[in-house]
């Protein structure tokens, strides 16, 4: 019997999580996609700590009517950028959370990488 999309992407996430591990010198960018939100965490896994987190959601990104989801990413990817480097953070390890690295993901990725968070 095939599996859902639902249960396939959560044994993806799992296949992915045995090999990430997020640490206070090196945490984790995880990445929750919905279908009409992004949202982004930055994760220390030994404490069990959010160190920083954004979304689609917040005030900048939501006001702007219009824009496509991809663009949204993008701006989500900078603001957590931005987050980071606030917080002292410049290098995080990436968790695409179960998705194809491809659109939004990949748009995201782009935009933090282009703030200058390095992964």
């Amino acid at each position: 019997m095939a599996l859902s999309k639902v249960q396939r992407r959560a044994r993806i996430k799992l296949r992915i999580r045995k090999k990430i591990k997020g640490t206070a010198e090196r945490p984790r960018l995880t990445v929750f996609r919905s279908n009409k939100q992004v949202y982004v965490q930055v994760i220390d896994d030994i404490s069990g700590k959010t160190l920083v987190s954004a979304s689609s959601r917040e005030k900048g990104i939501a006001e702007k009517e219009g824009t496509k989801k991809v663009d949204q990413a993008a701006m989500v990817g900078s603001l957590v950028a931005e987050k980071c480097k606030e917080k002292g953070i410049e290098v995080i390890v990436f968790d695409r959370g179960g998705y194809k690295y491809h659109g939004r993901v990949k748009s995201l990725a782009d935009a933090a990488r282009k703030s200058g968070l390095k992964f």
